[in-house]
């Protein structure tokens, strides 16, 4: 089984979440302090809407196509995504914020 890989805002953020899971794997630390540690730590996933999407796109000055490459999709995806008929998810969306927040360089 494959080991799932957590992304970090920074690597004093993953220090201190590793430490904290730590702590929660021997019981010192509940649930709830747990999962407010994940969000804490853990990049941030936000919505998109079609418009932010197409937004995002235009300021990366990219076409459909080469969007649709760097998430994995078609461009006909893209595309619906981009007129709200689809709804990002998972890990398009992620990748989606990533770009939002850091640029395109990040998924090339």
């Amino acid at each position: 089984m494959a080991k799932k890989t957590k992304k970090y805002r920074s690597e004093i953020a993953e220090a201190v979440h590793e430490g904290i899971k730590g702590l929660h794997r021997v019981g010192l630390v509940d649930k709830k302090t747990m999962r407010e540690f994940d969000l804490r730590c853990l990049t941030a996933v936000d919505d998109l809407s079609a418009r932010d999407i197409q937004r995002l796109r235009k300021r990366e000055r990219i076409s459909q196509a080469v969007l649709a490459r760097c998430l994995n999709l078609t461009t006909g995806q893209v595309s619906q995504l981009e007129r709200g008929a689809k709804h990002a998810r998972g890990a398009t969306l992620k990748l989606l914020c990533l770009i939002e927040k850091k640029g395109l360089e990040v998924v090339l």
